[in-house]
């Protein structure tokens, strides 16, 4: 990889890091016809896409008995590690979820809050050139800590669905499974088809597929975020080692060729040195042709700033999935960085540990979306409802303030429906 500075960029450049869709854009038109299909033709389509996409013939598209059974086919040493991935997941989420409350604010007036689950949530675990088990942890847990009754896994089919994948899934909970990738599959979870029933809401990440899937079907059914291709941002300063830096940029690299891995830095040695074992690690890893497509994305670099100053800067308008602060004042810097979906402070706090072990949850949003939105979690599969108890005397209090302004919006009905409960007084 080659340093860059951060003042020398072209709008051009700058547009490329900060608008990145990682090719969400190039592929949409294609994903509306795959989403139109199995639309309308339901499991023929399901079925003839992964003929043509996976290169497998599907028979049962329900694949909840092999879920099932998979536990049992695997060595201690990756059963317990599912197994203790799983409890730090929800010991973490299970933090997250909120009390009812109804408290008295002023005499006769009680206002509160009440929190439910939805109906159903469909979980997407991508597979295609790798499997991901850990997503289907991050999907699962936080919905059934939730309470949602009906959750359903998705993930890509294959002659032999990858049995940790499908061990993972059972180990969190899911009700049901289905063998069904990419868009095609987003579009089964939102619209339902013979085999696969419609949720509330679709979750989970993905390559650009399923991203751009999730953004055209979000005005039929809810879904959490555009969540992939992977992104990381490493805001480095003197103290950082290069080889940790750089082994953070592969590894998040390692996931897709259209994933963006950046560093940014006011140390020019450091800057060089992150560059130069960039490259030394990338050349090594099984995954090298796929790292090597991420590292040569137009968002992904090795940034020298002028200043502290200039890299968080340029760290808050970037927005990261995945925000890496390996720095001496690593707490202060967070606190200029409110922008990014997870952060991870000092050396030892790896991001591959928030991808798989630590607890808090991977999937986050990218493209920058995490200017407005934060990771999945609890929240997201709960609906809140505000409650109102008021007295006679509580109303008659705010009954001025009601009228007049319903009067002054034209809404005379709204005042009279007030004024109403007074009549006989």
């Amino acid at each position: 990889m080659n340093v860059r500075s951060v003042e020398s960029l072209t709008p051009d450049e700058r547009r490329s890091l900060f608008d990145r869709d990682a090719g969400v854009d190039d592929v949409r038109g294609d994903v509306r016809d795959i989403l139109d299909r199995v639309r309308t033709e339901g499991d023929v389509a399901l079925r003839e896409f992964a003929e043509e996409f996976d290169g497998v013939s599907v028979g049962n598209i329900e694949v909840t008995d092999q879920a099932e059974r998979a536990v049992d086919t695997l060595d201690d040493e990756v059963r317990t590690a599912i197994e203790d991935a799983a409890a730090n997941v929800q010991s973490f989420h299970e933090r997250q979820v909120p009390d009812d409350w109804l408290a008295t604010v002023a005499e006769g007036r009680e206002l509160g809050r009440r929190f439910s689950p939805i109906e159903s949530a469909g979980v997407y675990a991508p597979g295609g050139t790798a499997a991901y088990p850990s997503s289907v942890l991050m999907g699962v847990i936080p919905a059934k800590v939730a309470g949602v009754e009906h959750v359903a896994v998705a993930t890509p089919p294959a002659e032999e669905i990858n049995p940790v994948t499908l061990a993972a899934i059972h180990v969190a909970g899911a009700d049901v499974v289905y063998q069904a990738g990419g868009a095609q599959a987003i579009a089964a979870l939102a619209y339902g088809t013979e085999s696969v029933d419609a949720v509330d809401k679709v979750v989970g990440p993905g390559n650009r597929w399923v991203t751009a899937a999730k953004s055209i079907v979000r005005g039929d059914v809810a879904i959490d975020f555009l969540a992939g291709p992977s992104e990381i941002m490493v805001v480095a300063d003197e103290s950082a080692d290069p080889e940790l830096v750089a082994a953070d940029l592969v590894a998040q690299a390692e996931h897709d060729e259209n994933a963006s891995v950046v560093a940014v830095t006011d140390d020019e040695g450091l800057a060089e040195a992150v560059a130069a074992a960039v490259d030394s690690q990338a050349s090594a890893r099984e995954r090298a042709d796929v790292i090597r497509g991420a590292l040569d994305n137009a968002a992904s670099g090795v940034f020298l700033a002028r200043s502290m100053s200039e890299a968080v800067l340029f760290a808050e308008e970037y927005a990261a999935e995945h925000l890496s602060i390996v720095a001496e004042d690593d707490e202060s810097i967070l606190d200029r960085i409110p922008s990014a979906g997870s952060a991870f402070l000092g050396p030892y706090s790896a991001v591959a540990a928030g991808d798989y072990a630590s607890g808090p949850n991977h999937v986050l949003p990218t493209g920058g979306h995490a200017r407005v939105t934060g990771g999945l979690s609890v929240d997201s599969f709960l609906r809140s409802t505000t409650v109102q108890r008021l007295s006679e005397e509580s109303l008659a209090d705010i009954e001025s303030t009601i009228t007049t302004l319903a009067e002054a919006e034209g809404l005379e009905a709204h005042a009279e429906s007030v004024r109403k409960r007074f009549d006989d007084a």
